[in-house]
């Protein structure tokens, strides 16, 4: 027996044909662009040719009302020439970040970033590859700045794999009031992350424009208040989020975030040129993982190499920001949501996370001026 809400959703659109043609609605992918949240909002498109009985959307979403674990359906009517017509159920309101981008039949033209001035300096975590602790990096960056004193938001445009939320020991969807999504918050940080809005095992398999959807409501739909500065954890690589970022808002700078080694080296300064093309100033290297730090005696091993976040600084003419020593319980507290900087604030690594937020602070405010 199905296991989650979208396993049931899928087997029943299995089941329901389309009267005119015989097939199935979920196979045919008539019924496409599903989406759900832990609360068992439900969102999808059906898709009605001009042949098709529009009692057809009628009986799919009570179809989908009956599903187990389904509080509430919105349903988008697509035609043949892409009309939309959300058919509702239910008593309550989808969460916007399940929203679905129209579809357009000609090619945009790129948007222009909008200034936000309550998400005060938008900064970008970034790395060219995966696996690199860019989301370490971030968590702990935002809540070294949270304890200086800082207002600090913390949003998680990793859409593939949202990570923040564990990282920081939260759990559960954020509310909705008055059309606004209420971050939720944990060691001084305000949290937005799609890992609160979707099932656990759900994948986010989402193309560019849903991606671009997803990144505009969480700046602009997102009761932030007043912020000095919104960490932006990206996913890796230079795809679509790093660009929606860039058309959507301001962003004062990006941080790069590399291990010693030269394979994430390479990765790192296509990262980095990325954002220099689009205008964005790169604020410096982060070397992490620099070298192994012995938790009984102290002594450093360097595991991946050395020198490579340096040699990369060098090659961009960018300051290297720090370097961060592979210590256990960094990782552990990324696994238990306590991130280094408050867990153990006198061990080497929390300190060279400390000192790089100080330095961020700084170039941030520099590059705004």
């Amino acid at each position: 027996m199905p296991s989650t809400l979208q396993e049931r959703l899928a087997e029943l659109l299995s089941r329901l044909r389309n009267p005119r043609t015989g097939a199935d609605l979920f196979s045919t992918q008539q019924v496409r662009d599903i989406a759900t949240s832990t609360s068992g909002r439900v969102r999808l498109t059906l898709l009605l040719d001009e042949g098709d009985d529009p009692a057809l959307a009628r009986a799919v979403r009570e179809a989908v009302t009956r599903v187990q674990g389904v509080t509430d359906v919105e349903l988008d009517v697509q035609g043949a020439a892409g009309a939309r017509s959300p058919v509702r159920g239910g008593g309550g309101r989808s969460l916007p970040v399940v929203d679905q981008a129209p579809a357009a039949p000609t090619r945009p033209a790129a948007p222009t970033p909008k200034h936000f001035p309550n998400l005060g300096r938008v900064i970008a975590v970034s790395s060219g590859k995966g696996g690199v602790g860019k989301s370490t990096v971030a968590v702990n960056l935002a809540v070294a700045l949270a304890k200086s004193g800082a207002r600090v938001g913390l949003m998680d445009a990793d859409i593939y794999g949202p990570n923040i939320p564990r990282m920081m020991g939260v759990s559960g969807a954020p509310p909705v009031v008055r059309e606004k999504i209420v971050p939720l918050e944990a060691h001084g940080v305000k949290l937005i992350s799609l890992g609160m809005m979707i099932e656990p095992d759900q994948p986010a398999i989402w193309r560019g424009p849903i991606v671009m959807k997803i990144i505009n409501q969480f700046l602009q739909d997102v009761a932030w208040g007043q912020l000095d500065y919104l960490l932006v954890d990206m996913p890796p690589g230079t795809g679509d989020a790093q660009l929606s970022l860039v058309q959507a808002t301001q962003v004062d700078g990006a941080i790069i975030v590399t291990t010693p080694q030269e394979v994430s080296v390479g990765d790192a300064l296509r990262g980095a040129k990325m954002f220099q093309r689009v205008g964005v100033p790169v604020l410096g290297i982060v070397e992490n993982m620099s070298w192994f730090e012995c938790p009984h005696c102290g002594k450093p091993t360097a595991l991946f190499g050395s020198g490579g976040g340096e040699r990369l600084a060098k090659a961009l003419d960018l300051p290297l920001l720090g370097q961060v020593p592979l210590y256990p319980r960094v990782m552990e507290g990324g696994d238990t949501g306590a991130p280094i900087v408050s867990a153990d604030a006198g061990s080497s690594a929390a300190r060279a996370l400390s000192a790089i937020a100080d330095k961020v602070a700084s170039l941030a405010g520099a590059a705004r001026a």
